[in-house]
């Protein structure tokens, strides 16, 4: 098997950056995006290579198997060793867990939120954290898979390096991008599922100035990572027939069945969460309880363990009862969410295509009553695999291309699309989020998507106000008011309290104008006042600043410390206001596409 020098790779890494250090090269510069996609390419090869390598090598150190078999689908003859692995990585996880809360405060942030929030900023060192947090959970099999691992991990070195180079926000975002698409392909050897994850999932959109260092960086991952190790990822599903318009019902039946379990999948993780949450048991101790729920199923069959690669292909290839496949997959569900639940670190997604697969191949007795027959167990696994996964990780393109890529046949992707386009409309219209974006729901967070909205909680009100303003006591008579503010000196003025909180705002002109209605006339200056109740908080940002100026109907509104003090600190108009936000959005969509 012919593999890559070391060496090569870094001469090669440091050509390129030698290169990549005139700034002046790469910022704004479409070729240079491609040159640093390339050195995140050869980064994510490396990165998944080296974790694969390592989980393969503790599942071999741990379980007594093969370095080149798949944990799931070995024959592990120790069942103590089955039980007890799972408990022992809870605690060595629940270790780490106990160190990292005492030294470090800040919660870690993956590619997603980093590119939503953050501008494509990660922490390195937060990334390796979480690398290694994945393969000890890995590692001692726990029912999670590495690609949490691997796209925190490219993502974090794609950071660092748009970092030392100074690039702008949306180049950052899109080197990020780059850094997950490297992941994905380089771990199902698949550069246009990876391009797709990253333009779906990490970057949020689609754009023609992130398309060729994305599609470079993926197309370097997988050649990097092949040359390592030479594994591919590939399903064999044999002779299949012709595809008629009718088989196109079963597989949208299956895609509208995959969203609904993929939902409840979403919610059980939530509901163990929650449940660990409420209880009185310390989150690192929390790993160890899940790790013995954990190897008490794998007892009952091993296939729960790790991301399932092994137990997949099992499964496509055998025969085996409806019965086995429907308690196999309740039994990986459910070690799914008792891993994730219980503080496990890593993803779903390939868990998500293992039990796809085994509910493809549930549906495949049904199916049978409304096909041609042309439909085989093992291309309704193909379709329940894509399906299941975009109802858990989203992505409706991305899963499509991973069962083009994997099987090299475009009838069965053809099947595929239907149900993922069927499977993802029904969770955003019952559910409306993703596994990862329903976390941060959880957590208090309003993202749906990496879409960019950091620029707008940036875009606060206090670095909008101004904090030049016109205060006036509420106790001045008209005369002492006019004294103080002549005509033309200003549009407004705010009145302060007795004990200088923020009371109203008076308009310097009204209270010059000649009184049209002398039925009760105005002689005090708080008969002037206006929106006692509206004002503006430092930290909120622009939208939420121009829905308050048109719920109060107000064309300025006063800044104040907080809702207790009510001390005022500047003023802002609703027209500088808009202006500021039309700016930064024409700037975003000028961004997306290329013109800055």
């Amino acid at each position: 098997m012919q593999t890559l020098a070391p060496g090569a790779i870094f001469k090669f890494g440091q050509t390129w950056g030698k290169l990549l250090k005139r700034k002046a090269f790469t910022r704004g510069s479409e070729i240079g995006l491609i040159f640093s996609g390339i050195l995140i390419g050869i980064g994510a090869g490396c990165a998944v290579s080296g974790m694969s390598w390592i989980s393969k090598a503790l599942h071999s150190l741990i379980f007594g198997i093969e370095m080149s078999e798949w944990l799931s689908a070995s024959e592990i003859e120790n069942k103590l060793v089955v039980l007890c692995a799972p408990i022992v990585g809870g605690i060595i996880l629940g270790c780490v867990l106990f160190i990292l809360s005492r030294r470090r405060k800040r919660a870690m942030v993956d590619p997603i939120e980093a590119n939503a929030l953050y501008g494509g900023r990660i922490s390195l060192t937060d990334s390796v954290i979480v690398a290694v947090q994945n393969l000890i959970s890995n590692g001692f099999g726990a029912s999670v898979g590495l690609e949490a691992g691997y796209t925190q991990l490219s993502a974090g070195l794609a950071s660092k390096l748009g970092s030392k180079l100074k690039l702008r926000r949306e180049d950052m975002r899109v080197l990020v991008g780059c850094g997950a698409a490297g992941a994905i392909a380089a771990a199902f050897n698949a550069p246009l599922t990876g391009a797709f994850y990253a333009f779906e999932l990490i970057i949020g959109t689609y754009s023609m100035v992130a398309l060729a260092p994305v599609v470079v960086s993926a197309i370097v991952a997988t050649f990097v990572a092949r040359g390592f190790s030479g594994d591919s990822f590939l399903i064999e599903v044999g002779e299949i027939g012709t595809i008629t318009p009718a088989d196109y019902i079963p597989a949208i039946a299956l895609g509208a069945i995959c969203a609904g379990v993929g939902i409840l999948i979403m919610q059980g993780v939530a509901f163990i969460e929650e449940t660990a949450r409420k209880s009185s048991l310390p989150p690192y101790l929390r790993p160890a309880l899940g790790g013995i729920l954990i190897g008490l199923m794998a007892m009952v069959t091993p296939q729960v363990l790790s991301a399932g690669h092994g137990a997949l292909h099992i499964n496509l290839d055998s025969q085996a009862p409806v019965q086995v496949l429907i308690c196999l997959f309740l039994l990986k569900s459910v070690a799914s969410a008792v891993s994730i639940g219980s503080g496990f670190r890593g993803g779903l997604f390939f868990a998500s295509l293992f039990m796809g697969a085994l509910l493809g191949k549930i549906f495949a007795m049904p199916a049978d009553f409304i096909t041609t027959g042309s439909l085989t167990p093992t291309v309704l696994a193909v379709v329940g695999m894509s399906a299941l996964a975009v109802a858990i990780i989203g992505g409706p393109l991305t899963m499509t291309f991973l069962a083009l890529e994997i099987t090299a046949d475009f009838p069965i992707t053809a099947l595929v699309l239907a149900a993922v386009i069927t499977s993802s409309l029904v969770v955003r219209n019952t559910f409306g989020y993703s596994f990862a974006t329903w976390r941060f729901h959880l957590r208090g967070e309003s993202i749906r998507s990496a879409h960019d909205v950091g620029w707008i909680r940036n875009l606060t009100v206090d670095k909008l106000m101004r904090a030049d303003v016109k205060c006036a006591k509420l106790a001045m008579s008209l005369d002492e008011f006019r004294e103080a503010f002549p005509l033309g000196s200003a549009k407004r003025a705010i009145l302060l309290d007795d004990n200088d909180r923020y009371a109203g705002i008076v308009s310097i002109p009204e209270v010059y104008a000649e009184e049209v209605e002398s039925t009760k006339p105005r002689t005090e200056v708080k008969d002037f006042l206006q929106f006692e109740n509206d004002f503006l908080l430092p930290n909120m940002n622009a939208k939420q600043a121009a829905e308050i100026f048109d719920q109060a109907h107000a064309e300025a509104l006063p800044v104040i410390n907080n809702l207790i003090d009510r001390r005022v600190i500047g003023q802002l108009s609703e027209a500088h206001t808009l202006r500021r936000y039309s700016e930064e959005l024409d700037r975003r969509r000028r961004e997306a596409v290329g013109e800055i």
